[in-house]
């Protein structure tokens, strides 16, 4: 009897090895609020983030990786639909995701897949036909648990995993699985004040980073010790800048660009760097090519599996992103094209501000502080603006942070045509509209009088939100990508 069970549970693990090899696994990770530039292989020359270097050095860096919105739920609706937030029917904070939507991990779940989603959700409860589980992650960045998860697995099936952290976000959860930073060694974007406050708010941002970090490499280690990291596609990314001023919720670069850094062995064959354009819900049909299903007409994301391929090659040569109601009323709308990033306000007639650039956080105090005493750089400034500038253009490549507005500049002026124009057609394609009753400001926020600084008035009870960016146009139901070429 010895022969036939060790014959059975040999082809019982040889079935189990090629159903693996036939479906890719895929782990998305997803942090909470950082920017592309705070990890190492970006560039910060003080955040120490060796696991995602190490993804990075032996898989590829997407230097031009974009978000379809800086804010956080509708980003990640818009992220696991793979579509634009005002075709998802959740373009602003705190808004659900609609059941009518279809989330990818459903159909890589009907496809066979295990999937879990484990962390911060920010999308639908503790519930949902995409996934197998759901958990809360636990620990102050909600990431104790995901090694547990790849440990547990069904050994039969292939998986996708969510492991989304609420790192970098506060409050600050200092623990002993990252490094602990020291306000003299803080690097001070130039639209910041440097002060000591803010160098003490940036030291627990730093460390989150980190910790953040230090959890991807708790996976990376069991993926490898299991077996299966060559047939893992890992992930890296973010779902909105960091928590500071003129990051989050903005659509410059320090608010919408992203990290994605992928780690796929079975497919990229030569460590790189590719400057190509891609958008996050660009994960959604890469995801679903890996496993062999075809592309529904609803995701408006295309694949980028042929740039793990050759970093050089384009799946896009356009991206668009949208800034909705995040606490304050707002309508932007960018455009990423060649070396030019455009930005429309189509709210122009108040300032431009999300919650962490009030005075609600320390490093948001300490500008206003200052813009109340008349210390305040032109750079520093321009957050204070109102009106703010109906249209914005920035020459990326000599402004990495996009503090000089081209808009007027006559030189550039074939740019600003073409950057009308796309977004123009964007708008149309998609179903984009500016809403006539938009979602009105959560509370009023702080303004300076004779050199004084008045606080925000009480927040309102959370007002209902109002009309949405594209319901004019029925967009939950439109699937037109919008223009992907010049």
């Amino acid at each position: 009897m010895t022969k036939p069970i060790f014959l059975f549970f040999g082809l019982l693990f040889l079935g189990q090895a090629l159903f693996s090899e036939d479906k890719p696994n895929v782990v998305f990770f997803i942090a909470d609020d950082v920017s592309q530039d705070d990890f190492g292989c970006y560039g910060h020359p003080v955040i120490q983030t060796p696991n995602v270097d190490a993804l990075a050095q032996k898989g590829m860096r997407f230097d031009n990786a974009y978000l379809t919105t800086s804010s956080c739920s509708p980003t990640r609706c818009s992220i696991i639909t793979g579509r634009y937030p005002h075709n998802t029917g959740a373009p602003e904070l705190h808004v659900r995701l609609p059941e009518s939507q279809v989330r990818f991990p459903e159909l890589l779940r009907k496809a066979g897949y295990y999937t879990v989603l484990s962390g911060k959700n920010h999308m639908f409860g503790n519930k949902d036909r995409a996934f197998d589980r759901i958990t809360g992650g636990g620990g102050p960045g909600k990431e104790k648990d995901w090694v547990d998860h790849v440990k547990d697995r069904p050994k039969d099936k292939p998986f996708f995993f969510w492991f989304a952290a609420s790192d970098a976000h506060r409050g600050w959860g200092i623990s002993d699985d990252a490094p602990k930073y020291e306000p003299e060694d803080m690097v001070i974007p130039p639209y910041m004040v440097d002060t000591e406050e803010t160098r003490k708010d940036l030291t627990g941002y730093y460390h989150e980073v980190s910790r953040f970090d230090h959890f991807i490499g708790l996976v990376t280690a069991e993926l490898k010790k299991q077996g299966i990291l060559e047939n893992t596609m890992i992930v890296v990314a973010a779902d909105n800048g960091r928590p500071f001023p003129r990051c989050k919720s903005r659509m410059y670069d320090s608010g919408i660009k992203t990290p994605w850094v992928v780690h796929y062995p079975k497919m990229i064959k030569k460590p790189s760097v590719t400057q190509s354009l891609v958008s996050v819900i660009d994960l959604s049909a890469t995801c679903l090519e890996l496993a062999g299903v075809k592309r529904p007409a609803f995701i408006q994301g295309r694949s980028f599996l042929p740039i793990l391929k050759d970093p050089k090659a384009q799946v896009r040569e356009v991206v668009f992103a949208e800034h909705n109601w995040h606490v304050y009323k707002n309508h932007e709308r960018m455009v990423r094209f060649g070396n030019f990033l455009y930005v429309r306000n189509n709210f122009p007639n108040q300032p431009n501000l999300c919650y962490e650039s009030d005075d609600h956080y320390p490093a948001g105090a300490e500008l206003w502080k200052a813009h109340a005493a008349g210390r305040t750089n032109p750079y520093q400034r321009q957050i204070f603006a109102n009106p703010c500038p109906p249209e914005e253009l920035f020459l990326v490549s000599d402004d990495p942070h996009q503090l000089t507005n081209l808009a007027e500049a006559i030189q550039h002026a074939k740019a600003l045509k073409q950057a009308r124009a796309l977004l123009a057609d964007w708008a149309k394609q998609t179903g984009d509209s500016i809403p006539a009753n938009p979602t009105p400001n959560r509370h009023d926020p702080p303004r300076i009088e004779d050199g004084k600084i008045l606080p925000p008035g009480k927040a309102k009870t959370r007002n209902p939100h109002a009309e949405m960016p594209g319901a004019s146009n029925n967009a939950m139901k439109v699937n037109h990508p919008g223009p992907l070429r010049l």
